[in-house]
């Protein structure tokens, strides 16, 4: 079976800055990779990358084992969270139903047995995640946790095989991080979906995350997240002294002073 998502021998820099190279990746179908690092490491370049949108500086990307391209079928990404208009006409089931047809045609051309496909696929995955009470509420009038699901539910429309999350965890309170973060754990565990989690909330991840790719001054680490997540090896990354304390579970890093700071320009949807 081929990985869901495979970089040989990757790099990608802006000019003479370097973001990363020599990154050699493989994640699993049904595998949670946490992609964690501070401000400018290219946690979001990274996707750019695997969405077809940014060509690396040298090496491959794989998806499915094929190179990846813009507008993969095998793809569903989730978007770095922003406020929604309130005034905008699209309704909850209108967001999803976009990422079937990826704006390609309305609702209006579809005729017969096509349309109730459409319609029975969107109530599918409107049901999945936890969104068929508010199907038919214009999404600007959502909590932020409520977008975020039918953001989710957009992604998983056409039911990839790799599901990229772009910090969708900004701007949620705590209960509705662990609601997202368990949502899309369900889904690659029922589905064997390989997610990539990009994320600077990184306490409601650890406890799902398979392995990390932390990202940090042109250096990167892979493994677990007890192999990762040390004093000794972000210190190591950073070149100079990084604390990794555990309370109770969860974990305090200290010594990056951007690492909860927002940085990378969002992926446009």
């Amino acid at each position: 079976m081929s990985a869901a998502l495979e970089l040989r021998h990757a790099a990608l820099g802006y000019g003479s800055r370097r973001l990363w190279h020599d990154l050699d990746l493989s994640v699993a179908p049904g595998e949670f990779l946490a992609v964690l690092g501070a401000n400018g490491s290219g946690k979001t370049s990274l996707l750019r990358a695997v969405l077809g949108l940014q060509p690396l500086t040298s090496g491959a990307v794989l998806v499915g084992g094929r190179p990846a391209h813009r507008g993969s079928p095998l793809i569903g990404y989730v978007p770095q969270q922003r406020p929604l208009d309130p005034f905008t006409p699209l309704r909850a089931r209108d967001v999803v139903g976009q990422g079937i047809d990826g704006h390609r045609w309305g609702v209006g051309s579809l005729r017969g047995a096509r349309r109730a496909d459409r319609r029975r696929r969107v109530d599918e995955v409107l049901a999945e995640v936890g969104a068929s009470e508010y199907a038919h509420l214009p999404v600007g009038l959502l909590s932020g946790g409520e977008q975020q699901r039918v953001r989710i539910g957009q992604a998983l429309a056409t039911d990839p095989a790799l599901l990229l999350c772009d910090e969708p965890l900004l701007s949620l309170d705590l209960n509705h991080q662990a609601a997202v973060t368990e949502l899309i754990d369900r889904r690659r565990r029922e589905r064997d979906t390989a997610v990539v989690f990009v994320t600077h909330e990184i306490n409601p991840v650890l406890p799902f995350a398979d392995r990390v790719l932390y990202l940090a001054e042109g250096r990167f680490r892979i493994g677990t997240v007890d192999e990762v997540m040390t004093s000794s090896t972000l210190s190591a990354l950073y070149g100079r002294p990084v604390d990794v304390v555990r309370i109770g579970d969860r974990v305090v890093v200290a010594g990056v002073p951007d690492l909860h700071a927002h940085h990378d320009a969002a992926v446009a949807p």
